[in-house]
């Protein structure tokens, strides 16, 4: 089975790349927004939605492989989990015209020299509560995804309501999509990164902070960074016409 993307839409072509979970379905909110003006690449990463049987590893380059053989020249724009897969592309194919990065970093876990970010702890204890309450923690992480925001309670109820409207996420893929946040780290591909890029902040968001990601856009050459205010890690929910100007008039601005 191959990797399942909807294409929506009319205009310059976006990639939109989902988190840990979920599937492209939960961009809707953006799609309403921006199909007019755009044709729209909905990625569902291997193991989740309707790419639940798609045996590809997720790991960067083999996904990132995959995306772009089924899509054309493009802005590519990851969500959390996704944000490192758009920057891998951003960084290494010619295809990938511009990165924008919602909720994302290029390191999730903290560091000595990267302070504003979640304690390795938090994924590993993730992996291991997964193997013995496989519901329970997608719930705790959905629950983390809406936490802080303006419209916390309606942002998960909606992300309950995706988590299932596809099936549910393969556990192989959770536990690979788990490590990839645990142990990635891109920042060395920023200060090199020869194309226009746009970082997405929710100032309440609790998994990505927004100063994680005003820190990522200084390290590289031609990036802007917006903080979402009151909007938490997934902004394109709560704050859809915000985020949506937003990558409309980046896009519109490329050369």
């Amino acid at each position: 089975m191959s990797l399942h993307i909807e294409v929506v839409g009319h205009g310059p072509a976006l990639v939109l790349i989902h988190g840990w979970a979920l599937h492209g379905g939960v961009f809707a909110p953006l799609v309403e927004r921006l199909a007019a003006q755009h044709q729209l690449h909905l990625v569902d990463l291997p193991g989740h939605g309707h790419s639940h049987d798609d045996p590809t590893p997720l790991r960067l380059p083999y996904v990132v492989n995959a995306i772009a053989a089924s899509t054309p020249p493009a802005v590519w724009c990851g969500w959390s989990l996704g944000g490192l897969f758009a920057l891998h592309a951003a960084a290494t194919l010619p295809q990938v015209r511009a990165l924008a990065m919602i909720a994302a970093t290029p390191r999730f876990v903290r560091a000595d020299d990267w302070p504003h970010a979640v304690e390795p702890a938090v994924f590993e204890q993730f992996g291991q509560d997964l193997a013995t309450d496989y519901r329970g923690t997608l719930e705790r992480f959905l629950a983390l995804d809406a936490m802080g925001s303006e419209h916390a309670r309606q942002e998960l109820r909606t992300l309950r309501d995706l988590l299932v409207a596809r099936g549910e996420p393969a556990p192989r893929a959770l536990q690979e999509g788990l490590r990839l946040l645990e142990t990635t780290d891109l920042r060395g591909a920023l200060p090199g990164l020869g194309k226009p890029s746009l970082w997405l902040a929710g100032q309440r968001d609790r998994l990505v902070s927004a100063r994680a990601m005003q820190a990522a856009a200084a390290l590289a050459p031609a990036a802007q960074a917006h903080v979402v205010a009151h909007g938490g890690h997934a902004p394109f929910l709560g704050h859809s016409d915000e985020v949506a100007a937003q990558l409309q008039h980046f896009v519109a601005a490329l050369p």
